[in-house]
């Protein structure tokens, strides 16, 4: 590729310009060229000709974009445009133990209206061996003391999800496991809405798509609930 041509795509900075300015030029540049995941990119001294700027700096920018799982190198390809794995840094963060309670908080609150909004999938992609599944979990569940509360629970929800189909989703469900853990275990008193485990199955048997959006919303409700009370004490 040539270095005149590598200029009018990426135009030229200053030599003492943040490597963050570097980071936001090539992301506009591989948009601007359309690249896909697998392409060649130029050369690290092509590009940091054609900005102006020094490898060191370039490489900065590089560095980040590579953290971020955007680029890679490949032997005798050079630097390649990668296949970003969308929820890797999200994966390696989520800790309760090095994150605020309120952000613990937010991310629960996330995992509750995504859950409001699974039934859509459900009732395209569940299968009558899905909610005889199900099913058995919940039976399980009716045994169980209260000490297995939040394991059952995590059954059962990690399930729905699985029912899905969606593999973002699940794995975005694996996730959140630790927070969902967490969250209920700061609980005073387990927290039941009107609407059980059982009863969500039997609408998945007999029920309409809405009337399991409207046993979810009754089944979480003690959820919201606690959340309203929190605002409301602020």
């Amino acid at each position: 590729m040539a270095i005149n041509d590598l200029s009018k795509d990426l135009a030229p900075i200053s030599s003492n310009t943040m490597a963050d300015i570097v980071e936001i030029k090539l992301r506009e540049y591989l948009k601007k060229k359309s690249f896909r995941p697998g392409d060649a990119l130029p050369k690290e001294l092509e590009l940091a000709e054609a900005l102006g700027i020094s490898r060191n700096v370039l490489r900065e920018a590089l560095s980040r974009l590579r953290m971020l799982g955007m680029i890679e190198t490949k032997k005798k390809r050079g630097m390649i445009l990668a296949r970003p794995d969308i929820l890797g840094s999200f994966e390696r963060v989520l800790d309760p133990l090095i994150i605020d309670n309120n952000t613990l908080q937010d991310i629960f609150e996330l995992r509750l209206v995504l859950e409001m909004g699974l039934a859509d999938l459900l009732y395209i992609r569940k299968t009558d061996k899905d909610v005889e599944e199900l099913e058995n979990i919940a039976k399980k569940e009716a045994k169980l003391d209260e000490s297995f509360r939040i394991k059952s629970e995590i059954a059962f929800h990690g399930k729905l999800y699985d029912m899905t189909g969606n593999d973002t989703l699940k794995r975005f469900q694996i996730m959140l496991m630790p927070i969902f853990d967490y969250v209920l275990t700061q609980e005073k008193k387990p927290i039941r809405g009107k609407v059980n485990h059982m009863d969500l199955v039997q609408i998945l048997k007999t029920g309409t798509k809405e009337d399991f959006k409207i046993g979810m919303q009754a089944h979480l409700q003690p959820h919201f609930d606690r959340i309203n009370k929190i605002k409301t004490n602020k």
